[in-house]
């Protein structure tokens, strides 16, 4: 009686030790500005990810990571314009991925008043559906 009394502590500790830690979708790092192009604007902006699930192909040694992502844009006036923007990565490497960045690329006409704009990030692993949303703010001045 008294092993059991030994071995299930050791037993519960060598479980949780060889757990895998559930590991969170998180952006960081987001960037936004913009450039006047005389009759329009073109915002660029970034942020990265982490934190995604991969796919291990043993055959040929290479990981695959897929993300989704969209972008909204909210205007001085408080107009929300959705998915002004979006995309999906695709990304295959020899070695883990350990972050991807997401790039933002998208022209504002003239009809667009100065002042200060919010992008909203809306970022998705296609493998696991996990999501995480973040935020950035950039100016249009003359």
């Amino acid at each position: 009686m008294k092993i059991y009394f030994v071995f299930l502590p050791i037993t519960f500790l060598f479980l949780f030790a060889c757990s895998k830690e559930d590991v969170k979708l998180e952006a960081f790092s987001p960037e936004a500005f913009a450039y006047d192009l005389g009759e329009s604007w073109e915002v660029n902006a970034t942020i990265n990810v982490k934190g995604f699930n991969q796919k291990d192909n043993a055959q040929s040694n290479t990981y695959t990571a897929s993300i989704s992502y969209s972008v909204d844009l909210l205007t001085p006036e408080g107009k929300k314009i959705e998915d002004i923007f979006s995309d999906v990565i695709n990304k295959t490497n020899n070695e883990k991925i350990t972050d991807l960045q997401l790039e933002v690329q998208f022209e504002l006409d003239s009809t667009y008043s100065l002042g200060k704009y919010k992008l909203f990030f809306h970022i998705k692993d296609n493998f696991t559906n996990k999501k995480v949303d973040s935020s950035v703010e950039f100016d249009l001045t003359e």
